[in-house]
């Protein structure tokens, strides 16, 4: 699915492609759950069993286009050049146009990717793609406060804690509390 200006080949960065889901990346994407289910479990959403599937991922991927395409959201599989091994993803979800120009962050990192800087690598590269070409003023980004790794890589960032939400997302099984932070475009 190709998004209106986003490059052919990719966001690339020193060590990484970032690029949009495709269908064709349904295997890579239940390799990369399943590999790191126990690693992710803690984070997300609880994932019933048929989720682990290659049909799930389908569904999953085809509603992802069906936002990007209706200019929604932009879901980004990060890949690392060296292999391109599908080693995490960053979803930027819930745009909203107007006057608000905003939008919610999401990503996850392969367990074995972890502490390489890749995330901080991955996710510059995909903010600056959406304040200078999708046009958003606000990426907010929310983390469970003892999630100290995501807390201490939205503040490298240049994220701002904007305050705490109380039982904000079902994660894990049961209403989680989380940090509240938003990065705002710097108008030149």
């Amino acid at each position: 699915m190709a998004i209106k200006g986003f490059p052919e080949s990719g966001i690339s960065t020193e060590r990484l492609v970032l690029r949009p889901v495709e269908l064709a990346h349904a295997e890579a994407l239940l390799a990369y759950y399943t590999v790191n289910r126990d690693h992710l479990q803690r984070w997300e959403p609880s994932r019933e069993a048929w989720f682990y599937s290659v049909g799930a991922q389908r569904l999953r991927i085809a509603d992802m286009q069906s936002r990007m395409a209706g200019d929604q959201a932009l879901n980004l599989l990060i890949f690392r050049q060296a292999d391109d091994a599908l080693i995490g993803m960053c979803n930027f979800a819930n745009f909203v146009r107007g006057a608000f120009q905003a939008c919610h962050l999401g990503f996850s990192l392969a367990a074995e990717a972890e502490g390489q800087g890749y995330m901080t690598e991955a996710l510059a590269a995909a903010i600056d793609y959406v304040f200078e070409h999708a046009g958003m003023h606000r990426v907010m980004a929310n983390y469970r406060p003892e999630n100290l790794r995501s807390g201490a890589l939205l503040a490298r960032l240049g994220f701002e804690i904007e305050g705490r939400a109380r039982d904000y997302l079902l994660i894990d099984g049961a209403w989680r509390d989380h940090v509240l932070t938003a990065k705002v475009r710097m108008e030149d």
